[in-house]
């Protein structure tokens, strides 16, 4: 099912104010239903090569993959859509690709980049993600974040050592536990998630939640719900205004109509004209 006239999609990717080059990169396939948003790190500018190479080769892989797969179907041994599990190969596969260019290449050596991958599919979305990028989800006017980060704040928080707001102000808050194509392995995260009309998803880099509160946030989200291309224009200009301070990156989707699989007898009918 081609999705662009149930999604709508808008992006920005913005230098900052104090950096000389953006690492960051974002894409998106709405007629399949992705979003990817990587943020690189890595020395000599390696950093925008491996978020980069993130991007292209899952969408590459997920272009290619999803036309084989039957939708609606779920696998048996782990409960996971197929979508989903197409999801996990391509982030194998981009970690894979990551990793030999930064051992082959020496001008690349320790390159890696966190990551966020949300497909949506049957009215619902798959996101898997490693490293402090971000999944929000604004529903009516509640905004909540998806994603956990994969930090060595968020594990202080999680043991008591950090309440939440004393994690905003931590000098060590950007240091990532997780990223892809730092190792010949990767443990990423990967749920479901239900997809309702009027809901929009919010993914970014910590250039954004870091320089704003999540309050700020849903606010700029909510005067701008209507028009996405604003509401990333204005999240990426807030930021700036507190300080711009790394690479800010949003990619925004809004459910505009439902998008379900149809199955049984309809759906072969359906198939001879497709």
């Amino acid at each position: 099912m081609n999705l662009r006239d149930r999604i709508s999609v808008a992006g920005l990717s913005d230098t900052g104010q104090l950096r000389d080059h953006n690492e960051d990169c974002i894409g998106h396939r709405t007629d399949i239903g992705l979003l990817v948003l990587a943020d690189g790190m890595g020395g000599l500018k390696a950093g925008e090569v491996a978020s980069a190479m993130a991007v292209e080769v899952i969408t590459a892989e997920l272009e290619a993959e999803l036309k084989s797969i039957t939708p609606g179907r779920h696998d048996d041994a782990s409960g996971y859509a197929l979508e989903s599990l197409a999801v996990g190969r391509a982030i194998l596969k981009a970690n894979a690709s990551i990793y030999g260019v930064a051992q082959s290449q020496p001008q690349c050596a320790g390159m890696g980049t966190t990551l966020v991958v949300v497909l949506f599919y049957d009215n619902r979305l798959t996101v898997a993600h490693v490293g402090d990028s971000r999944l929000y989800r604004l529903r009516e006017n509640d905004l909540e974040q998806i994603t956990l980060d994969h930090s060595l704040v968020q594990e202080l928080v999680d043991r008591g050592f950090y309440t939440p707001e004393e994690a905003r102000h931590a000098t060590n808050k950007n240091i990532v536990t997780r990223a892809l194509g730092i190792g010949p392995e990767v443990n990423f995260d990967m749920q479901e998630e239900v997809a309702l009309l009027g809901d929009i998803f919010l993914l970014c880099s910590d250039g954004l939640n870091d320089m704003l509160e999540d309050a700020e946030i849903r606010d700029i989200v909510i005067e701008n719900r209507s028009n996405l291309d604003a509401a990333a224009e204005r999240l990426v200009a807030a930021a700036n205004a507190e300080g711009g301070r790394d690479n800010v990156s949003v990619l925004m989707a809004r459910i505009d109509r439902s998008f379900p699989v149809k199955t049984g007898w309809f759906r072969r009918l359906v198939s001879w004209f497709d």
